[in-house]
């Protein structure tokens, strides 16, 4: 286990924690932050609780048949759905201290690769690679849970997937270079929704918005606390916004200098955090009058020291590298290797503490200031 601490005005890195060399593919929070699930790039979903700064495993959840994609965990129900890439998803139910599964119907013949609760937690959504998303909700007569599919015009994998406040809008994200908004109502389980500024066709499965650019696909897509804004990353190294309320069919979209952005979130309703293949994450701003643009580098790790080449060290080198010229190996981040995720650190909406983890098995804390 790493720890570090640094701050610097606008942020400060809180603590990081190695959970081993394996890749985290993707984790969730419960609802008080005390324990974290994730999977360790494998078939199994290890749960462990916070002792003072210290992680144990308390759990580990075992029924995928391949590699875990994607897991959320429900903060009032408290249930945990996972997917994978063996087509299937679980919803995980605690009871007498055992975690116990239950059956999800998702009838898709594509690796599942996103799942999220709604805010509801009446129903899920799967993004998956046979181009639609399916929304999951409970049948209690046949105790397992049933899906709907949403399928045109997606013409491609979906990455990623986020639910509106209102829990009936859906915004998905493509390797179709696309990203769009859905409605995801369905009448067994949702009360009649009221038109928003996204559109008022409230059917299941109609389209609202579609946002096309030609350079990349999208990796991950979040709305705004309020809902009347979805900001998105793409693999053309881009960040985009679009404000329902100001033009909702036209985004802001500003091309970076960085290498391209895996994931996403939203710190107010005008920062969004943004972190991928640099390893370090970029706080953006969305202004008033419309206008994005970069505010920092939220990991300004000071370079390392590269003096004092002892001659053990260089004896060293030469065994390992067959050279005895000093070779750095080590970035200046925090992260050594892709951020593939971000969320929410704190149950506190007004905190904007925010974890990250990714492909060099670190988990870290950020506590990033905003104004």
């Amino acid at each position: 286990m790493v720890h570090s601490n640094m701050s610097n005005g606008n942020y400060q890195v809180a603590e990081a924690h190695s959970f081993g060399l394996e890749p985290i593919t993707c984790h969730a929070w419960n609802k008080d932050r005390t324990e974290i699930a994730f999977s360790l790039n494998s078939n199994d979903v290890i749960i462990c609780k916070n002792h003072n700064g210290h992680w144990s495993t308390i759990a580990t959840l075992s029924a995928h048949d391949l590699r875990v994609t994607s897991i959320d965990w429900a903060p009032n129900t408290n249930r945990i759905v996972t997917c994978g890439a063996d087509r299937n998803a679980y919803v995980w139910t605690l009871s007498n201290g055992l975690w116990t599964k239950s059956l999800v119907l998702l009838r898709i013949n594509r690796a599942a690769m996103c799942v999220k609760w709604s805010p509801k937690e009446n129903k899920f959504a799967v993004g998956c690679g046979a181009k639609l998303v399916a929304v999951c909700y409970f049948d209690e007569e046949n105790d397992w849970w049933l899906s709907k599919h949403i399928k045109k015009p997606i013409r491609s994998t979906v990455t990623s997937i986020d639910w509106h406040p209102n829990n009936y809008l859906l915004a998905v994200g493509a390797t179709d270079f696309t990203t769009r908004v859905f409605s995801a109502y369905i009448k067994e389980v949702d009360d009649k929704p009221s038109p928003s500024s996204w559109g008022d066709k409230t059917t299941f499965a109609n389209m609202l918005s579609e946002y096309s650019r030609s350079g990349g696909w999208t990796h991950d897509v979040r709305f705004s606390p309020s809902g009347d804004k979805l900001a998105w990353v793409s693999h053309d190294s881009s960040i985009s916004v679009v404000d329902s309320k100001r033009d909702v069919n036209n985004a802001v979209t500003q091309r970076t200098m960085f290498l391209p952005f895996m994931a996403c979130i939203w710190l107010r309703e005008n920062h969004i955090l943004a972190a991928g293949h640099d390893c370090c994450p970029m706080l953006y701003k969305y202004d008033q009058s419309g206008k994005l643009a970069f505010e920092m580098k939220v990991d300004q790790v000071q370079k390392r020291e590269t003096g004092g080449f002892s001659a053990l060290k260089k004896f060293a080198d030469m065994d390992k590298r067959a050279t005895s010229e000093n070779v750095d190996v080590l970035l200046d981040t925090t992260h050594q290797n892709t951020i593939t995720q971000l969320s929410m650190a704190s149950s506190n909406k007004n905190d904007t503490t925010i974890c990250s983890t990714g492909m060099d098995g670190l988990m870290v804390i950020w506590d990033v200031r905003v104004k």
